[in-house]
């Protein structure tokens, strides 16, 4: 095929394994070459030559549409490549995602990207230690793995301050438990929780903060509101970490005669495809899923191809996107600010 191509052996090799410093009119020669020929590189042939070309993804909910926008960007980034993408669904427990990671290296897959992971750090650890990995969400930095992150702590501010803006007090927030014993300090749930009650405090309403621990699932939202909803002291708005979970929220007020954003303002997170539809038009933060995955796809590759060797965290800047589901409180003394 190098002849063929006119290229030498040495070029051809380059362009099969998506190395770095290829030029683009290289790559299309090769590409167009193999083309015409039609010429497919044998997966186990190349994996005898100490590389298998799969990446393992790691995620916990395959309901949850933010993981769909993450994985779209992992996909674009390695569509032009020779990487296949296979996807481990564990499932919300500690013990069958480490089974799940480990079944990764098993197979020997070239890296890993694992999505706000619950399986306990050392296990992470030790996975990085000889498999290129990258996480997506939990802020603890490390020298065995990259990260992406989204600036959580910042989202959870814009929610805040736009709702005291409309004129809420009781503003409640529906955020995810995390795993117990997984010694993560600071997983986007716990970044979220602490902006949070620090942006309540900052507006002189720390007396009616109010987290409340749920799963981020339609089921986990649902009942998360309907036990806010039907306590003491309903809120006038709740904020949710995950547009999937609000929409659980959303199914609870609904259920109790309660109409969004009458009579409650909700905020979801993520900036999900459902959040922009018609019937739903969810005020949400985005925090530009694409472009997560696709940073996290970029960052493995360049681990995997022996482009960068030292770790490195990458955050996003989230922005509130503002629809129907938020609105100014009907009276009362949650209007009152003074």
């Amino acid at each position: 095929m190098a002849r063929h191509a006119g290229v030498s052996v040495a070029a051809v090799s380059k362009v099969l394994r998506n190395a770095y410093g290829v030029s683009p009119g290289m790559q299309e020669k090769v590409r167009a070459t193999m083309a015409e020929l039609d010429y497919r590189p044998h997966a186990a042939a190349r994996g005898m030559r100490g590389r298998t070309y799969t990446i393992g993804i790691l995620l916990d909910n395959i309901r949850n549409p933010f993981f769909a926008d993450i994985l779209d960007g992992i996909r674009d980034e390695l569509h032009n490549s020779d990487y296949t993408v296979l996807i481990g669904a564990a499932g919300f427990g500690a013990d069958d995602q480490a089974r799940t990671i480990r079944s990764m290296v098993d197979r020997q897959m070239d890296g890993l990207i694992l999505i706000a992971p619950g399986s306990p750090r050392s296990e992470v650890l030790a996975t990085a230690a000889t498999t290129p990995t990258v996480v997506i969400g939990h802020h603890d930095e490390s020298d065995a793995y990259d990260s992406v992150v989204d600036a959580d702590g910042v989202g959870a501010s814009l929610v805040v301050d736009h709702l005291v803006t409309l004129g809420h007090r009781d503003i409640a927030l529906v955020a995810a438990a995390g795993t117990r014993n997984s010694r993560w300090a600071k997983t986007p749930e716990a970044v979220l929780s602490r902006g949070y009650t620090e942006a309540m405090a900052r507006h002189g309403l720390e007396g009616h903060a109010r987290v409340v621990q749920a799963a981020y699932s339609d089921d986990g939202g649902y009942k998360a509101g309907l036990r806010l909803m039907t306590g003491d002291r309903p809120p006038t708005a709740i904020m949710s970490g995950a547009d999937v979970a609000a929409l659980g929220v959303y199914r609870a007020a609904d259920e109790l005669g309660l109409r969004v954003p009458e009579d409650l303002s909700l905020v979801g997170y993520n900036n999900t495809a459902i959040a922009a539809l018609t019937a739903v038009q969810l005020t949400s933060v985005d925090q530009a899923g694409q472009t997560m995955g696709a940073t996290a796809a970029k960052m493995l590759i360049e681990r995997v191809e022996g482009a960068r060797d030292r770790a490195m965290q990458t955050t996003m800047t989230p922005r509130l996107v503002v629809r129907r589901s938020t609105a100014a409180p009907t009276g009362g003394e949650n209007s009152d600010l003074g």
